[in-house]
């Protein structure tokens, strides 16, 4: 759901964009903790892009793919590790090719 045109929309405003009302969204806060929009001063969530692209991804697991909430919530914190242990391994990758370039440089040079 790419809306683009504002960079924060009010509890009303998405759930009208979800076709669901207000308490389901609060209570889907509750539910999982990785969805928690940020308060204005005067206490009214304000949703991100961001938290309106995780609360999509999280109906479609919800009512599309048929996941039970427990079932959500273990998905996506597995997923969320699997990306945590790809980002070691990519991390781990570029210094072992950085120190096989410094090595491959060190071969080329002319020895004095």
């Amino acid at each position: 759901m790419e809306n683009g045109s504002k960079l924060y929309y009010g509890i009303k405003e998405v759930a009208e964009m979800f076709g669901i009302n207000a308490s389901k969204l609060r209570y889907y806060e509750k539910e999982f903790t990785t969805l928690q929009p940020k308060k204005n001063r005067s206490g009214d969530r304000i949703y991100t892009q961001a938290d309106i692209d995780h609360l999509t991804e999280i109906l479609d697991l919800i009512d599309r793919q048929k996941y039970t909430l427990p079932g959500a919530r273990e998905f996506l914190k597995a997923r969320q590790e699997r990306r945590q242990e790809n980002a070691r391994y990519i991390n781990k990758l570029q210094k072992i090719k950085s120190f096989l370039v410094q090595m491959r440089d060190g071969l080329d040079k002319p020895e004095d």
